[in-house]
């Protein structure tokens, strides 16, 4: 019995030796996986470490080849690209000024030395005349060639702003020109189609900001008895600063003080050739505007 028992005992032993180095391998497995995950993170860390050394190594060697090309450049060359990327800056901010407004009647394109602007012109609707100007862009910026009218103030506006403000100095342009062609408009107008209203031609300087004319406002009467002097004192706008009306009659009505106010005041504030559209209709004249 007791050789059974012992054999029986052993082998329990044995089977027990085995289980238990079978836990420590499985022990060992799970301890060799833990430490590979550190050492898998170790690893990248070093290759990340890697591409930070190389790039700061070429960071640095760029650096020192710009420090050494800055060195050699003259300080009147460094100047003159500074200069470049100025005006080079300059030829953008007009590109974007000439998209962002050319519904308001800018437009243009851009050119080998700079840019040539067009100035459309227009009044109540009717497109007129359009103008433009070449401008190079160097320092400083110049006007190449232009089409603006000789009696336009182009040489004060662009000592105001052409240099310090383009869009500014486009924008003033732009104001003056189409005052004038406004102005030159109603003229047109009022010479063109309403001559039977008129004792003769209209008569007018280049600028169309002095306008006189004897006029009537019966289409029926046979007389003129009216003579209006129109000023414009501001160049850019299209009505009259100052009005003028005189009788030409030998002896005025006793209503005339009332009628010149009223003519006076309906030059001021309406277009010329309304003022003589409500005369060819025979509409009746608001006397009580006061002056």
């Amino acid at each position: 019995m007791e050789p059974t028992n012992s054999l029986r005992q052993d082998g329990e032993s044995e089977g027990g030796v085995l289980a238990h180095l079978e836990r420590l391998e499985t022990q060992m497995n799970r301890s060799h996986k833990r430490l590979e995950e550190p050492q898998a993170v170790e690893s990248r860390l070093r290759k990340l470490r890697l591409q930070r050394d190389k790039l700061r190594a070429e960071v640095e060697h760029r650096q020192a080849r710009v420090k050494a090309s800055t060195a050699s450049v003259d300080p009147d060359q460094a100047l003159e690209i500074s200069e470049q990327e100025v005006l080079e800056t300059k030829r953008k901010n007009v590109k974007a000024i000439l998209q962002a407004y050319r519904f308001t009647g800018l437009s243009g394109k851009l050119t080998s030395r700079g840019v040539c602007v067009c100035i459309s012109t227009a009044f109540e609707g009717n497109l007129l005349d359009s103008y433009f100007v070449d401008l190079i862009i160097e320092k400083p910026l110049r006007i190449h060639h232009h089409s603006i009218p000789v009696f336009i103030p182009l040489e004060e506006i662009a000592a105001k702003y052409l240099q310090t403000d383009i869009q500014h100095f486009l924008f003033s342009l732009s104001e003056y020109l189409n005052a004038y062609s406004g102005r030159k408009y109603q003229a047109d107008q009022l010479q063109s189609g309403f001559a039977a209203f008129l004792a003769g031609p209209l008569q007018r300087n280049s600028l169309c900001n002095l306008l006189s004319f004897i006029y009537k406002v019966e289409p029926k009467s046979q007389s003129f008895p009216f003579c209006a002097r129109l000023m414009y004192k501001d160049l850019t706008i299209t009505l009259p600063t100052d009005v003028t009306i005189t009788y030409q009659g030998m002896e005025p009505s006793s209503s005339w003080e009332e009628q010149q106010t009223s003519h006076e005041n309906l030059f001021r504030t309406k277009s010329l050739h309304k003022v003589f559209t409500s005369f060819a209709r025979g509409e009746k004249l608001d006397l009580s505007i006061s002056s």
